[in-house]
C-alpha cells in the first residue's frame, strides 16, 4: 500500500501538515531532502526514548506501629493510618495531634517487629488466649492500669523481651493471622505508578548489640504469605537469616532482601570480619551476604553510621548526630576497637580486603536511609519530627525524656539526642514495588538525613568538565559511565578515573555548602586508606594547602528557629578526576553532599514551647546525603 507524506512522518515521530513541505521534481510523495533526513534522524523529542531512571522516588524502609511488641506498648497509631500519612493525608498521633507531611512519600516499607509479630493489639484488646497466659495477663493489667511508672516499666519489659531467646507469648495462629492482615492491607494501598507499599518486616536480633535487618519482599500478598516474618525467636544468627531467605526464594520463586541498620550500636558486630560464631569468614558466607543485603541504613533517628571521628579524624564532617557511648540498651559500654566494625566507610574499607582474601566482598554495599520511627509516622523533617516513640511526642518536655534508659545513668538516652533522620532516595525507573526493589538491589540509591535533595553520581573514564553544566546530567552519565552503586568498567591506556556529580537542593531545607567526594582503597601491603575531596561548592572560597575548603558560614537565627539562604548555593555540580589513582589498587567512591547550616529539631521545640536549652544540645545541624559508592577493581 502507498504510503502518504503524512503517514512517513507520524511514522517518523513527527507529524507536520503537507502545505509546509516544499515537493522537489522527481519525488512524488513532495518529500524533500531535509525531511528525508529528518526521518533518518531518532526522534524529536529529547525525552523520548530514555529507559533510565529520571526521577528520584523518596520513602522510608523502616517504619513501625502498633503492631510492633515494643511501639504497641505506647503507640496506638496502626498499619492503615501510618500508610494513609505516607500518601499524605492527615491522620491523628497517639495522644491527639495531627500529623501530616510537608510532601507525600512515594514508597513506604511498613517493617513490624517479626518477634511476637501483632502481639500488642490483641493484648490490649483483651485476648482470652493471649490473657490466659501469665506473662499476657500480667502486661495486660500492668499497661491498663493507668499508672504511669507501671506502664513504663512494663514497656520496659516487653522491649527487653526481644533480646530473650524464646518468646514470652506464643502464638502462630496470632502471628499468621496479623501477618496476612498487614500483607492485605499493603495490597490495598499499592497502587502503581503513585504509591508502593512494599511487604516487609524486621528482623530484631541481639538486642542490646543491635544486628536489626529489615526484611523486603519484591512480590504480593500471594507471594509474602507463603512465610510468616522470621524472628530471632527462630535464630539469633543472621546468616540463619540469610539461608532462610535464600530457601523462601527457592521455594516460591519470590524475592527478599535484608537491610542491617545501626551498625552504630552493635558494639563491634554488624560489620565484624567474622561470623557469627566467631569463625574467619567462608566465599560461600560472603557471597550470601552480597546477595541477600545490598544496601545499608546509614542515618536515622538512633543516629549516623556513616563514618565516626575516632576512624576518620581528618574528616571535619564525620562528629554528626553520633551515638556512641554503648550499646542499643546501654548495658554493654563501648571499647575504642569496636569501631572499625560498626560504620559504614570503614565496612567498606574492610570489605576491600576481604575480597582480596576470599574473592567476594560481602560488604559491597549501597546507602540509604529511613527513620526507625515507633510512632507509624514518616515524618523526620527538622520542624515537623514526631520522634522516635510516642512516649516523647511534641511538647515541652521532650527534649529531657528518656528514650533508652541504661543501667549506667551515663549512657542513658534522652529525647534532644534523638536526629531527624532519614529517608532513603531510590533512583527506579518507576514508582512500582518491582522498580524499586530493583533499584535497591543495584544500589542505584542515596541516603539523606531527612532533605529531599536531588543528587545523581556517576563514574567513569571520560567525563569532561563540560558535562557538569549539562541540563541532562543523567544523560550524560549513563551514556558514558555508571551510576552510584556500579562498577568501573576496565580501561586501557593509563586513564584515571573521573567523577560526574549534581545535586540540587530540597525546595524546603538550605542551600548547599559542598559536594565532597569520598574515597577509600587497599594498598599492595594490605591496608585501608581513606580520603575525602572538596569537588564542588559555594561562593568564592578557595581550598587551602590541604584542600580543604573553608567554612561556609552560619545565617541561624536560633531564636526565632530560622536561616537565610544567603549563603550557600541551590545547586552544585562537577566533573572530578582521582589525582591520586594506582591502577593496581582497588578502591571505591562516592559522593556526600552537605547542606548550609539550619536549625535543629530541638531550635523548633525551644521556640515552639519556651524552653531554654542547655548549652549540650545541639541547636543547628548541616543536613547531607550520602550516595551508593562505585567500585573499581583492577581484577575485573
Amino acid at each position: 500500500m502507498k504510503r502518504t507524506t503524512q503517514t512517513i512522518l507520524a511514522l517518523a515521530g513527527c507529524i507536520v501538515a503537507s502545505s509546509a513541505l516544499a515537493a522537489e521534481p522527481g519525488n512524488d510523495e513532495g518529500l524533500t531532502k531535509a525531511d528525508v533526513a529528518h526521518i533518518s534522524r531518532p526522534q524529536f523529542s529529547p525525552y523520548a526514548g530514555r529507559n533510565y531512571p529520571t526521577r528520584v522516588l523518596w520513602g522510608d524502609t523502616h517504619l513501625h506501629t502498633a503492631v510492633s511488641v515494643d511501639a504497641g506498648t505506647m503507640c496506638r497509631v496502626g498499619q492503615e493510618d501510618a500508610f494513609r500519612l505516607a500518601r499524605g493525608e492527615e491522620i491523628a498521633t497517639t495522644y491527639g495531634l495531627r500529623a501530616k507531611l510537608s510532601r507525600p512519600l512515594d514508597f513506604l516499607v511498613i517493617a513490624d517487629h517479626a518477634e511476637m509479630y501483632g502481639l500488642m493489639p490483641q493484648l490490649l484488646s483483651g485476648d482470652p488466649e493471649i490473657l490466659a497466659t501469665e506473662k499476657g495477663r500480667k502486661w495486660y493489667d500492668a499497661l491498663k492500669s493507668g499508672d504511669n511508672d507501671k506502664v513504663f516499666a512494663t514497656a520496659m519489659e516487653i522491649v527487653a523481651s526481644l533480646s530473650t531467646k524464646d518468646a514470652p507469648i506464643k502464638s502462630e495462629k496470632a502471628v499468621r493471622n496479623a501477618w496476612q492482615a498487614y500483607t492485605a492491607l499493603a495490597d490495598k494501598y499499592n497502587e502503581p505508578g503513585r504509591f508502593s507499599a512494599i511487604i516487609g518486616f524486621e528482623y530484631t536480633t541481639m538486642g542490646g548489640n543491635n544486628l536489626h535487618r529489615n526484611v523486603l519482599f519484591r512480590g504480593n500478598s500471594s507471594v509474602a504469605n507463603r512465610t510468616v516474618p522470621y524472628s530471632q525467636f527462630d535464630s539469633q544468627n543472621p546468616e540463619d537469616l540469610w539461608t532462610h531467605l535464600a530457601e523462601f526464594e527457592k521455594r516460591t520463586g519470590g524475592e527478599v532482601l535484608a537491610i542491617p541498620h545501626n551498625g552504630n550500636l552493635s558494639n563491634g558486630r554488624m560489620f565484624s570480619v567474622e561470623t557469627f560464631d566467631g569463625k574467619p569468614y567462608s566465599k560461600e558466607l560472603a557471597l550470601m551476604r552480597a546477595r541477600f543485603e545490598p544496601i545499608v541504613e546509614v542515618t536515622q533517628i538512633k543516629g549516623d553510621s556513616e563514618a565516626h571521628p575516632a576512624l576518620s579524624p581528618n574528616d571535619e564532617f564525620a562528629d554528626y548526630e553520633k551515638w556512641d557511648k554503648a550499646n542499643l540498651n546501654g548495658t554493654e559500654v563501648k571499647k575504642p576497637e569496636m569501631f572499625q566494625y560498626e560504620y559504614a566507610r570503614e565496612a567498606l574499607k574492610n570489605g576491600l580486603l576481604l575480597e582480596r582474601k576470599l574473592g567476594v566482598n560481602p560488604f559491597k554495599f549501597g546507602m540509604i536511609g529511613s527513620t526507625d520511627a515507633h510512632t507509624a509516622l514518616a515524618a523526620v523533617e527538622e520542624e515537623n519530627f514526631f520522634g522516635k516513640h510516642s512516649g516523647v511526642e511534641p511538647g515541652p518536655h521532650r527534649w529531657e525524656h528518656v528514650v533508652i534508659e541504661s543501667p549506667d545513668p551515663k549512657y542513658t538516652v534522652k529525647g534532644w539526642q534523638q536526629a531527624a533522620a532519614g529517608y532513603a532516595g531510590v533512583w527506579a525507573t518507576e514508582n512500582t514495588r518491582e522498580a524499586i526493589f530493583d533499584a535497591i538491589k543495584r544500589k542505584e540509591t542515596y541516603a539523606t538525613t531527612g532533605p529531599r535533595m536531588v543528587v545523581r553520581f556517576f563514574g567513569g573514564w571520560d567525563f569532561t568538565a563540560d558535562d557538569a553544566q549539562s541540563r541532562l546530567p543523567a544523560g550524560v552519565g549513563y551514556a558514558k559511565g555508571v551510576p552510584m552503586g556500579g562498577d568501573l568498567r576496565k580501561t586501557t591506556g593509563g586513564k584515571s578515573p573521573n567523577f560526574l556529580v549534581a545535586a540540587l537542593k530540597d525546595s524546603y531545607s538550605g542551600n548547599l555548602d559542598r559536594i565532597q567526594i569520598v574515597k577509600g582503597w587497599l594498598d599492595k601491603d594490605g591496608k585501608t586508606h581513606e580520603k575525602i575531596y572538596d569537588v564542588a561548592w559555594s561562593g568564592d572560597r578557595k581550598p587551602g594547602a590541604d584542600g580543604k575548603v573553608s567554612p561556609v558560614g552560619n545565617t541561624v537565627d536560633v531564636a526565632k528557629a530560622t536561616w537565610k539562604n544567603t549563603i550557600g548555593a541551590p545547586e552544585l555540580s562537577a566533573t572530578w578526576t582521582d589525582p591520586d589513582f594506582d591502577a593496581e589498587q582497588p578502591g571505591f567512591y562516592y559522593a556526600r553532599v552537605i547542606e548550609i547550616p539550619t536549625p535543629r529539631w530541638t531550635a523548633y521545640e525551644a521556640l515552639r514551647f519556651g524552653i531554654k536549652m542547655p548549652k549540650e544540645v545541639p541547636m543547628t545541624t548541616q543536613e547531607r546525603a550520602y550516595t551508593s559508592p562505585i567500585w573499581y577493581n583492577p581484577g575485573e
